[in-house]
């Protein structure tokens, strides 16, 4: 508040004055004279100190480096649209605590601000989040000795206190600049940038990694977006790609642009690299915001949990969502919203492999991952991108203590030959296994259909699953109705005419329906409860309240030898 009186007093006036305006308001006082400051006091009651000179030049030359790199840079983000870093921090922190390296690479024409890269600490929800953002004023964001440094300081401190890491990337990739390094340097010292990657790499699993980017990334450190956990792209500014549109023509004659490269698009439909694609800087900060809703502060950490609410949907109106035929196709999304807290609801990937869905929501405000065949794509089969969308999921939900609920409604996985050439066999394996090995509390609902192997890969009742639910709408087979009486009579069907064929079709039909009748089933305990459809949100909300506290078990290994 600005408070301005007629005459100038003393300074130890002036100072009392405002000390005792703030102390009594609450809130920061200045008070103004003849159209200038001649005081000021916070609300901790002390006034403003009376700064010595050297403290002063300190403090100036800390705000010029606050300001960024020169004009030019800023001119040229303005340009393309972007923010300023520090208005970029700014939307996605409630508060920042801290930095460190601010006099890096210091330099008296303001060129290299912080060397780029501004790293600290940070709350969101009252949370200590560690960060790193390029500063895309300074060089295009490029990465310097110096900046490297502090992000490789950043994570290890951040390993070291048990808090998340976000990295917010705006690069052009290394300065390549030669007065950046001495002769014999290069880029995969021991200690330098190579050492980023390495970090990432070793950390992974321990705090959760979320990245955001801003811009076009190139070479080796596109890396540092693909190594995050969690990856956020920003439309339209944004881009990774191994090498840039003129390296590519240069090396194979193909003409192509960023975009078409590495864009958002490409990374959310077809490479799978990108979890989110955002319109625009503020989606990219509330995405942020409430991905972190989910996860804990470090592994072993407690999940975070808000206030239950009732889902959109009305729980008890479940079984109107699962067609009689088994054939008949159905959005999931409708079973989800019948089963999580309304508003709770953030999907991973979701133009990725959509025959299989992903995703974060609350039942009674505790986060749970969602693994949900999509009968709405592909009738739900299992392709080898959507098993390595499953596969990344539930290890990445394992390695971070959330349970995962499995809603199976699968005729398997695809067959063919173009999906064996795409590896559907190598890539379905890494989905059984993350299943197999995944130890947080896990719960297989089977919802309609659960046909071949495709319920070995959703937690059927021979990988560990805490419960395996089925509801009435369940079939559980090794293929379906109409594939097993063509493969068992092939030959007799061959033989007979066209209504002969029908007649026996339609009786064998009904005796195979009795091998496969799901009350039957639940009869041998080949699952552990059958489920009226409208049970299925509450039994689902028990039973992750009493599993809450599941223990691990360590196997005699060092590893598996299935790679992610």
């Amino acid at each position: 508040m600005k408070i301005t009186i007629d005459e100038i007093p003393d300074e130890e006036s002036a100072r009392a004055i405002t000390t005792a305006l703030a102390t009594h308001l609450g809130e920061d006082v200045e008070l103004v004279a003849d159209g200038k400051a001649v005081a000021t006091a916070q609300t901790d009651g002390y006034a403003d100190a009376v700064l010595t000179e050297r403290e002063q030049t300190l403090r100036d030359d800390i705000t010029d480096i606050l300001s960024g790199g020169p004009e030019r840079g800023h001119e040229k983000i303005a340009a393309l649209g972007k923010l300023f870093v520090r208005d970029r921090l700014e939307r996605i922190f409630d508060e920042i605590q801290y930095e460190d390296g601010t006099f890096a690479r210091h330099d008296n024409d303001g060129e290299l601000a912080a060397d780029g890269m501004i790293t600290g600490v940070g709350t969101i929800h009252g949370r200590t989040v560690f960060f790193s953002a390029n500063d895309y004023t300074v060089k295009a964001g490029s990465l310097g000795i110096m900046g490297v440094e502090k992000e490789i300081r950043m994570a290890e401190r951040a390993v070291e206190a048990g808090a998340p890491i976000l990295r917010l990337i705006d690069s052009t990739g290394a300065r390549l600049n030669l007065d950046e390094r001495e002769p014999g340097d290069t880029h995969m010292d021991r200690y330098r940038g190579g050492k980023m990657f390495y970090n990432q790499c070793i950390h992974s699993g321990q705090v959760p990694q979320i990245g955001v980017l801003y811009g076009p990334d190139i070479a080796g450190s596109a890396y540092i977006p693909v190594f995050c956990d969690y990856l956020i792209m920003v439309e339209e500014i944004s881009g990774m790609a191994i090498a840039s549109p003129r390296v590519v023509e240069a090396v194979t004659g193909e003409e192509t642009t960023m975009q078409e490269l590495g864009g958002p698009s490409v990374h959310a439909t077809q490479s799978g690299s990108t979890d989110r694609v955002v319109a625009d800087e503020a989606e990219a900060a509330q995405a942020v915001r409430d991905l972190l809703t989910y996860l804990p502060q470090r592994h072993n950490a407690a999940l975070p949990t808000q206030e239950p609410k009732q889902p959109a949907r009305n729980p008890r109106e479940l079984d109107h969502v699962i067609p009689e035929n088994p054939d008949k196709a159905y959005d999931v999304h409708d079973v989800i919203a019948h089963l999580v807290d309304e508003g709770s609801w953030f999907e991973l990937k979701p133009d990725f492999a959509p025959e299989l869905v992903t995703g974060f929501g609350r039942i009674d405000g505790r986060p749970v991952g969602f693994v949900a065949n999509q009968p709405a794509q592909k009738s739900g089969a299992i392709f080898p991108d959507s098993a390595e969308k499953g596969a990344g999921f539930v290890w990445t939900c394992d390695a971070f203590g959330i349970p995962l609920v499995y809603l199976c409604d699968t005729p398997g996985f695809m067959v063919g030959s173009a999906v064996e050439k795409q590896g559907v066999l190598q890539k379905g394996r890494k989905f059984i296994y993350a299943t197999s090995n995944a130890q947080v509390p896990k719960f297989c609902v089977i919802t309609r259909k659960a046909y071949g192997a495709g319920i070995y890969a959703m937690a059927g009742p021979s990988f560990a699953p805490d419960a395996t639910l089925a509801l009435p709408s369940a079939e559980i087979a090794v293929m379906g109705p109409d594939a097993a009486v063509n493969a068992l009579f092939a030959e007799q069907l061959a033989d007979m005419d066209e209504e002969s064929r029908e007649q026996f079709t339609e009786m064998m039909l009904e005796e195979y329906e009795k091998h496969i009748d799901i009350r039957a089933q639940a009869a041998k305990m080949q699952i552990d409860e059958l489920l009226p459809a409208g049970d299925l949100r509450r039994q689902l909300a028990v039973r992750l309240k009493t599993l809450k506290d599941k223990r691990r078990t360590e196997r005699d290994r060092y590893h598996g030898t299935v790679l992610f």
